[in-house]
């Protein structure tokens, strides 16, 4: 059983109304009088305001937290809605952090809010983090999860780990005190592009609110105490076939962060370990923009234009000038395309189409090649607004 992690913090009375508000956890006796005075002594940071950072946010709050850092530089948009449930329809439009900040408030006024409205980086992160007793990370990229768990460790604060991808979700601790660190489980993060985000792949809506109060959980039993806390542990859940696992997770003693002999002793440019700075050495992708594809249809120009999407997406909108080549077999199918005609990519964002020019041109592909920037997304905004934004 774990001790708390505010164990040696002076804790204050709770008050008639806060005995009232919380008698159902008081009449917990794992949580009672000096669990909850401890939740109401906690100060917790939550780094994005999304589909983890929801759920995890509204029940801290209700929870009793005594401080709720939140820290988002996103705004609100429709998409969000389908699973993001600390914002509204009225919020469409707003930052994240005040419309987060509102419902937070609605739900228990004596919550006290903290409101960062910036990325998090690695010039702010530990100014930001260094006042908070706990981390619950709500990112939905690697190189901001690197970051979390380095400044984490640096701390010496555990890091309550969440993150999902269409039905799967994943839960974790890690706290290098007492166990393992997200880059034991991940020493090098996957090649750009490998993994779809949520905004391509998809993410069904219910699957945050689970993963997210499982954080959420997880949070309260470190600041309580007393409990086995998933230190040690991945818990890995799938909610297409409503199936949880958990893996043991061993701490590495050869971790450059949280090792043995440590290499790393500040936090780095992360945007680089993740390879998504810009290589000066690789030749540059050549976008056309969707007014300007627009008006070479128009003037009947010789183009090919590929749809890199797979199938279930070409029933939400489909493209008809384009001819259909999933991006998986983009290479195999090379032989298609006549290199003395310009070749225009589309997919939902204009990235999966990056990725098909680069495979050709790795491929030996010698002809033009052209991204259509922003995606079949930006055709609907400038071209065409009969045509779905998805």
């Amino acid at each position: 059983m774990a001790d708390s992690i505010i164990k040696d913090r002076e804790l204050a009375d709770l008050s008639n109304d806060e005995i009232g508000r919380y008698s159902r956890h008081l009449l917990l006796p794992e949580i009672g009088i000096e669990g909850q005075k401890r939740l109401k002594a906690a100060k917790v940071l939550i780094v994005g305001t999304g589909g983890l950072g929801a759920p995890l946010a509204m029940y801290l709050a209700a929870a009793g937290i005594g401080k709720l850092g939140i820290v988002d530089f996103d705004f609100v948009e429709e998409s969000n809605l389908q699973r993001q449930v600390i914002h509204s329809t009225k919020d469409v439009g707003r930052p994240k952090v005040a419309s987060a900040k509102d419902r937070i408030k609605g739900i228990n006024p004596g919550c006290d809010v903290v409101t960062y409205n910036t990325a998090l980086t690695s010039e702010n992160a530990l100014d930001i983090m260094k006042d908070y007793d706990v981390v619950a990370d709500g990112t939905d990229n690697y190189q901001t999860r690197y970051l979390v768990n380095d400044a984490c460790v640096l701390l010496g604060i555990p890091n309550v780990y969440g993150s999902i991808f269409q039905f799967e979700g994943q839960a974790s601790v890690f706290y290098a005190k007492e166990g393992p660190c997200y880059r034991c489980l991940y020493p090098e993060p996957p090649p750009p592009g490998l993994v779809p985000s949520c905004a391509e792949g998809g993410v069904v809506g219910v699957l945050p609110g689970i993963v997210g109060t499982i954080q959420a959980n997880e949070v309260i039993k470190l600041i309580v105490g007393g409990a086995d806390s998933l230190t040690g542990r991945l818990l890995l859940f799938d909610a297409w076939k409503m199936k949880f696992r958990e893996l043991k997770l061993d701490k590495d003693p050869l971790c450059p962060v949280c090792g043995k002999e440590p290499t790393i002793h500040e936090l780095i440019d992360y945007e680089q370990f993740c390879g998504l700075k810009k290589n000066n050495d690789e030749v540059p992708i050549e976008s056309i923009t969707a007014t300007e594809l627009k008006d070479r249809l128009d003037r009947n120009d010789p183009i090919q234009i590929i749809d890199t999407r797979e199938p279930h997406e070409r029933a939400i909108v489909k493209f008809p000038q384009a001819k259909v080549i999933p991006l998986g077999q983009m290479t195999r199918r090379i032989d298609e395309f006549d290199p003395a005609v310009d070749a225009v990519f589309i997919c939902k964002i204009g990235q999966r189409s990056i990725f098909a020019i680069r495979a050709l041109r790795e491929a030996g592909y010698t002809g033009r090649l052209l991204n259509l920037k922003d995606g079949i997304n930006a055709w609907a905004k400038e071209v065409d607004p009969s045509v779905p934004i998805y």
